[in-house]
């Protein structure tokens, strides 16, 4: 590397140039993200409740934080939630991937693809208005097919967002089905990038499809699965929109993520500082997973 007293006239141009280019972006980036970030940590450590100026207090929001029972709870529903979604999320894009890269039937292939991408595209809060009224307990279509199939009696419904874990259930199940196409893409990529040579020789060599997606297909999306997985764990620990509109956090607390918690206790309770505290917890967890997960994949790589 060139040391900085040897460059010359033009090389320091350039390196000035560079860094005005970058110069918006980053001023952009510190305004919109890493201020807040400050700021909200600023706040946790006081009490604030928008009307007044904010009163430094040490740590109580933290001392709070750690005897609140209605904040394990959300952090128990929120792990839950991820353990609910991120796996499906995954391994059931990788399959339908698998099989269509390889599908006899490219227009087919196609047609899937779209009609799964489509959920994608639209609006979590519409996609949690709509399934909140096929899932409702008096008219929902859940309901109305199971009585239509003779599945369940006429006066009897099912109540699926009426108790704590059908409700939690519920909620993780649409969340896979919103998510399945925008992870389907990824894993279309990168099924393709895989040399088709290596699926002939298998196929040669007598193994079927399902050794071919263990042996082959599998360790060849290892980085996307990765990604997958580190995607899928942040947007679960940060869900707030699909829950909001199809359970409101209810009932009793069954769906009340971290998220809704931090909703909550700002604008419901209007304790900002307190609301700033979980904000800085989520905060630490979600940069603390992404760490950890690329520590284990670089370990793994080795």
């Amino acid at each position: 590397m060139t040391k900085p007293q040897n460059l010359t006239f033009k090389e320091r141009v350039d390196r000035a140039s560079g860094i005005l280019y970058v110069l918006p972006s980053f001023s952009i980036l510190c305004l919109i993200a890493v201020v807040p970030i400050i700021y909200t940590a600023y706040l946790s450590f006081t009490t604030y409740d928008v009307f007044s100026a904010p009163v430094p207090n040490g740590v109580e929001n933290y001392r709070q934080l750690l005897h609140d029972e209605n904040f394990r709870l959300a952090l128990l529903n929120t792990v839950i939630f991820t353990a609910l979604t991120v796996p499906f999320q995954t391994i059931i894009p990788m399959i339908l991937a698998d099989q269509l890269v390889r599908s006899d039937h490219p227009k087919l292939s196609g047609f899937v693809r779209s009609t799964l991408f489509i959920p994608v595209v639209a609006s979590l809060i519409l996609v949690g208005m709509v399934w909140q009224y096929m899932l409702a307990a008096n008219g929902g279509t859940f309901n109305e097919m199971l009585h239509f199939f003779h599945l369940i009696s006429d006066d009897y419904n099912i109540n699926f967002l009426g108790t704590r874990t059908g409700a939690l259930f519920a909620v993780a199940f649409v969340s896979i089905w919103k998510h399945i196409g925008y992870f389907l893409v990824i894993f279309y990529a990168g099924v393709q990038d895989i040399p088709r040579e290596r699926y002939e020789a298998a196929r040669v060599d007598g193994a079927n499809r399902v050794q071919q997606f263990i042996h082959i297909t599998m360790p060849g999306l290892r980085p996307i699965t990765f990604l997958v997985v580190i995607l899928g764990t942040i947007w679960s620990f940060q869900v707030f929109d699909l829950v909001y509109s199809m359970t409101g956090g209810g009932p009793a607390g069954g769906t009340t993520t971290i998220v809704i918690s931090i909703f909550e206790e700002g604008f419901k309770n209007m304790q900002m500082g307190y609301a700033s505290a979980i904000s800085m917890f989520l905060f630490v967890c979600v940069v603390g997973i992404s760490v950890a997960q690329q520590l284990i994949y670089k370990r793994i790589e080795k």
